[in-house]
């Protein structure tokens, strides 16, 4: 049997009653299903409930399972299903929370550290990525799978799976970092790889089966009720998928706000379904074009090229505020925005910025203009010249970004315009660029540098400690009081809520 695959075995079980079959599913299967509701529910008598609760619906809907079903991602949805049902009933029979990460032995390697602060978080990050990133992470991680055998079970090339991993592990590294997690893509990868995946406990698999092959007759009540309030979430859930495009379907035909109505309904562009945006800004043909954002399974986002830009499923503020050129505390809004979230494109040749600005004043009547205001802010500058700890950056082998790794706080490959942009978010201030470091001789993007500043001082806010790490290194904040430019996003006189727009 061990030659078999999941579905033929599946296939053997359901149509012959054979329980060697299913147990060989459950051998096969077991650690990475328990491993997902350990993360979910936090111990490990929780985890063994949702497991056996798991491959009890297996049992029960394995003759219906469609012969190109992908068993990994069956088995992750359905323990996700299982485990948040298991969570919801345990917190009203014990009105307490789940406990806040599992237990575990870590070293203190900079992949066990890491993976310290991402377990709590892990499925969490997991249940905002679209299903199909979900199971390919499931095959190449949970189940360690190659890229060759994941390409394989997924009918896809070997080239195109990698980009896929690479792309679904980018948007875990977006969402830890929302939560203060920073980390590299080298060592997320390895946190995961090397703990997502623990052992059951030896008797369970005997147990699962024993119970499974009978549907679950030989289940304890508490088991029966978690299997029946999993389904009613699984059925529940392929509910508000249909309901959600019937909703979409009327507001496209009519029934939206006026600011919907204004960004008419159109059949989706192909920039608009890209998976990779800096690839289709490039090759997507120059326009500038503002349209609704269409209907998709996961986040949207942005990417800029020069003045070139994309985002999809983006604010309007987001939009006006990349076609002005500004940071994130030099804006006030004097209009109400349009509130749908929106798609756009500006990857003219030249002028990209302008011609964005010029759409939006077109079609929606917002102009955007600077004033100067006096205000209190920083002035990020170098220190000493001679005393600067960079080290020259290899173009193509160091990464480039910033995360924290171990006890350091790790700065590659950036602008010093992007590190002026990050103290500004944390000293929550504008913060100036001086440095002087913007010149094509010496750009602070081919450099990198450590700073002695880690996690724990970001979820503390030690600021303190933050100025003194950046002394260390040869920067200095300087705190003034200085004229700086405000973008003031308002409507042109005259026009209407949203200015004479002409539908897309």
């Amino acid at each position: 049997m061990p030659d078999l695959n999941d579905m033929d075995l599946l296939r053997e079980y359901a149509d012959r009653d054979s329980d060697p079959a299913f147990a060989e599913v459950v051998q096969r299967h077991i650690n990475f299903v328990y491993s997902v509701a350990l993360r979910y529910v936090g111990n490990s008598q929780d985890a063994q409930d949702v497991t056996q609760a798991v491959f009890i619906i297996l049992a029960q809907k394995a003759a219906g399972l469609r012969e190109k079903t992908i068993l990994a991602g069956w088995l992750y949805e359905t323990t996700r299903f299982t485990a948040a049902r298991f969570m919801r009933s345990k917190a009203r029979r014990q009105s307490r929370e789940q406990e806040a990460h599992m237990q575990s032995s870590l070293s203190d390697s900079d992949t066990d550290d890491a993976w310290e602060r991402l377990a709590p978080l892990l499925e969490e990050a997991m249940s905002e990525l679209g299903e199909r990133d979900r199971t390919l992470l499931a095959l190449h991680f949970f189940q360690r799978k190659s890229a060759e055998e994941t390409a394989a079970i997924l009918g896809i090339q070997k080239w195109a799976a990698r980009k896929r991993v690479a792309r679904a592990v980018e948007k875990l590294r977006t969402f830890f970092a929302r939560r203060d997690v920073s980390v590299s893509a080298v060592v997320l990868m390895g946190a995961v790889t090397t703990h997502s995946v623990q052992a059951a406990p030896a008797a369970l698999a005997a147990s699962i089966s024993a119970v499974a092959i009978t549907k679950g007759t030989a289940a304890s009540a508490t088991t029966l009720t978690l299997i029946k309030g999993t389904l009613k979430m699984i059925a529940w859930a392929k509910v508000k998928t249909a309901v959600a495009v019937g909703l979409t379907i009327l507001l496209v035909t009519g029934t939206a706000t006026v600011a919907a109505k204004k960004l008419k309904w159109h059949q989706p562009h192909a920039w608009q379904n890209a998976d990779d945006l800096f690839e289709a800004l490039r090759k997507t043909p120059p326009q500038v074009t503002i349209l609704r954002a269409k209907v998709r399974e996961t986040p949207g986002g942005s990417v800029s090229e020069d003045d070139k830009t994309l985002g999809l499923g983006m604010s309007f503020e987001s939009m006006v505020e990349f076609a002005y050129g500004k940071n994130e505390y030099n804006t006030i809004i004097s209009t109400k925005l349009p509130p749908d979230k929106i798609d756009f494109i500006a990857n003219l040749e030249h002028g990209s910025r302008e011609a964005l600005q010029a759409q939006i004043k077109k079609q929606f009547g917002i102009i955007g203009r600077f004033e100067a205001t006096p205000k209190d802010v920083d002035v990020l500058r170098v220190k000493d010249p001679k005393a600067l700890k960079l080290t020259p950056r290899h173009p193509t082998i160091d990464q480039a970004g910033m995360w924290f790794e171990g006890k350091r706080f790790r700065w590659s490959g950036q602008p010093s315009s992007q590190l002026a942009s990050w103290l500004g978010r944390y000293f929550k201030k504008p913060v100036i660029d001086m440095t002087d470091m913007t010149t094509a001789a010496r750009k602070l993007e081919e450099y990198k540098f450590d700073l002695n500043w880690d996690d724990n001082d970001l979820r503390e806010h030690n600021s303190d400690k933050l100025k003194k790490a950046l002394e260390e290194v040869g920067f200095e904040l300087i705190s003034t009081n200085q004229s700086i430019k405000i973008l003031v996003v308002e409507k042109l006189a005259g026009k209407g809520p949203y200015g004479q727009q002409r539908d897309q």
